[in-house]
Parts: C-alpha cells; structure tokens; sequence
C-alpha cells in the first residue's frame, strides 16, 4: 500500500492552512456583519458599500479578544490580505494600516478569486455537510489498531457515498476526487500513513468546517491571554458587538445582512492547564467559573479505584486535537480527574466526560502523577492523544 510522501504532507498541510484562514476570514466577515461594522460608508461624495474602517476594526478586535494589542490586530488583517480575502476599497494600499482607511471583504464585492484550490476547498466543505448532515451518515466511531477515532469512513464507503448521491459519475472519478482531497489537507488516514485508496482503509475530514476559529490561529501561534487567571480552564463570553462613531458616513444605517453562523464551537486556547487566551461562545451564554469547586463528590484514592471488584471501567479513548487543543481541563493528583470539558471540543466529541479518572496518557501510567505534570505530557504530546479512563458504573 502506497504510503503517504513527505512532499505531498509538506502540500496538503500549506494548503489547510490556506482552508483554515479562508474559513476564519469568512466567519470574520458574517460577525462584522452582525455587528454592523460592515456596511455602506461615504468618503468624498462617494459612496463605497459594504466596507469598514480599518482603525474601527483593530479597536473591535481588541475590545472582542480576538487581539491583546494593536500590532497583532494588524498582522491578523494583513494575513487577510495575502490571502486575497480582504483588500482596500480603491486597492491604493496593499498593506493593512491602522488608520481611517476603508477596507472591504472581496466577497462582499465579488471579487474574491476562485481558482483551483478555492474550488476544492468548497468542493470539500459541500461534501462534509451534506456527510455531517446525512441521517444515515458513514461518518461514525470506528477502531483501528485498538484505538478508536471518531467520524471516520472507509474510503470503498465513500466511494459508495458518492456515487449513490450522484456527486461523481464512476468510482474512478471519486478515488481521484477524494485523493485531491487529501492532497489539499481536507481529509487525512486516520494515522496519517497513507493516500487514499478504494478499500477499508479509515479517513476523516482534517477539517472541522463547523469550529468557531480563532483569528490568531492565522499567526500559527498561541498569544498570551488577556484578563484572564493562571488557572483559568475556559473563557467562554457571549458576543456583546457594540457601534462606534465614525467621521465616515453611514449609508443605509438600518441594513441588515442576515447570516447566522451554524454550530458555533469553542474558541478557547488549548484548555488543558488553564491560562487559554478570551474567546467567544454562543451556547451556553455566560462565563464559566475561573477557579472552579471540584467537580467529585468526594476524594477518591489510587487504591479505591483500582480494587477489585470496584465500581469502575476503564476505557481507551483517542482524541484527535486541533488548533486550538483538546478542550479538556484535568485536576487534582493521585488520581487526577477530567474537571471540565468544553462541549464543543475534540474530547467531548470522543467521549472524554467530566468526573472520569485518567489512568495513562499515551501508554504513560500517570496515576501517581499531580495534573500540572499530566497536563505538560498531554501539551507536549502528538496531537493524537490516546487517553486510558476510568468512570464510575451507572
């Protein structure tokens, strides 16, 4: 079976980047719409729709976390602007300035070019929500060398799929659809060793296109938080978008764009040891404890859980994390215990609930280990965690 090259990793990670900033741009875009930053503005008796103002749009990305000063604002938008998603109005500047400039989304002016990458970029987007959405669908919880992985598909199944939905006409079309796929980062083997193939093999999509970005993931970095305590597991805020004066005239104050985003997910950094940089969550409105009581009844000891006959199973669950982390907090030592989980994470997607006891953390015994020291396995591991727990029996 032919393995996956290095050349063809080194193209599929460059071009999901290039997908990942493409979808942090245009969830940008719908917020700013949302909150009535974009829209028709009159600058020397000339009307310019569907814009904003530069030095208005570095305040809101403070003001909404999104930046901790105005120097990474401004490296946010011009990565925007590399990648032909945002650009000045009269295209005099081809950098992004902090001033009382007027910018504009190319898609909001019909510009945005939609070459070959974009175009499988959107093929690829199209066929994982109608895949995520099927009632039926083949994305399920699947095992491969004893470990499980979720929403996975064998690539024949695929195969199938796509030809049952007429979305290719002949298997040969779809095996060179799906291995363009892989090949521009939007799916991936399971354990990242293979091309696609028309056979059993296990793939899911490399892409979340339903997770809640966060704009500094564009900078492939993490920032430091903003407000927020050394302990602080989440920071999960509503969006609370407030207008601003402006020495641009507003043209048609009361237009509404009406683009609700769909399965808003976390946008808290990597969770595991606190100190996540602010972000935004829609459901459940509010902000979640930043010290928060232990979520155990009582303590629990290394010898009760491990009698026998004791009222607990084990379970190996493998997290497959992305940009942001793994959206788990752990607690406590000897044993340690999930504390929290963000609802919109990896970890809840795999499985991982509050109260459970970690065991091992890819093959790492840590029952006699305290939660920082876990947590650093955990941060410095491979983005694949495969974590043994322990729950009480119902």
């Amino acid at each position: 079976m032919e393995s996956l090259g290095s050349s063809v990793k080194k193209k599929a990670t460059e071009r999901h980047h290039k997908a990942e900033v493409l979808i942090a741009g245009e969830q940008l875009r719908l917020r700013l719409h949302d909150s009535k930053l974009i829209k028709d503005r009159r600058y020397h008796l000339r009307t310019y729709p569907n814009c904003f103002v530069a030095k208005e749009l570095t305040d809101w990305l403070i003001e909404h976390k999104e930046a901790p000063e105005r120097e990474t604002a401004i490296r946010l938008m011009q990565e925007l602007m590399a990648h032909n998603i945002v650009h000045h109005v009269c295209d005099k500047h081809s950098e992004y300035k902090d001033a009382k400039l007027l910018y504009r989304f190319r898609k909001d002016d019909g510009t945005f070019p939609l070459d070959k990458n974009v175009k499988v970029f959107m093929r690829g987007q199209s066929l994982y929500e109608s895949l995520i959405s099927a009632e039926d669908s083949i994305m399920k919880v699947r095992e491969e060398s004893s470990i499980q992985y979720q929403r996975t598909f064998p690539g024949c199944e695929l195969i199938d799929w796509l030809g049952q939905n007429g979305e290719t006409s002949s298997r040969k079309e779809a095996v060179e659809l799906c291995r363009t796929l892989l090949e521009h980062g939007i799916i991936q083997h399971v354990t990242l060793r293979h091309h696609f193939f028309d056979s059993n093999l296990l793939y899911h999509f490399r892409i979340n296109f339903r997770r809640r970005r966060r704009l500094t993931e564009l900078l492939g970095e993490i920032l430091r938080p903003i407000q927020e305590g050394p302990d602080s597991p989440f920071c999960l805020r509503k969006l609370n978008p407030e207008t601003d004066s402006t020495s641009f005239l507003s043209v048609q104050p009361n237009k509404e764009i009406k683009a609700p985003l769909s399965a808003v997910r976390r946008s808290s950094a990597t969770s595991l040891s606190g100190g996540g940089p602010g972000g935004y969550f829609n459901s459940p409105p509010g902000l979640v404890e930043c010290n928060p009581k232990s979520v155990l009844k009582r303590v629990i000891t290394n010898e009760e859980l491990l009698c026998p006959g004791a009222p607990y199973i084990k379970k190996t669950i493998a997290i497959v994390g992305d940009a942001v982390g793994w959206g788990i907090v752990v607690r406590g030592g000897k044993p340690c215990h999930i504390q929290a989980v963000d609802p919109g994470g990896p970890a809840a997607a795999a499985g991982i609930k509050v109260c459970q006891f970690v065991f091992s953390v890819n093959s790492t015994l840590v029952l006699q280990l305290d939660y920082k020291t876990i947590s650093h396995l955990i941060m410095t591991g491979p983005r694949t965690l495969v974590m043994e727990v322990m729950e009480a029996i119902e």
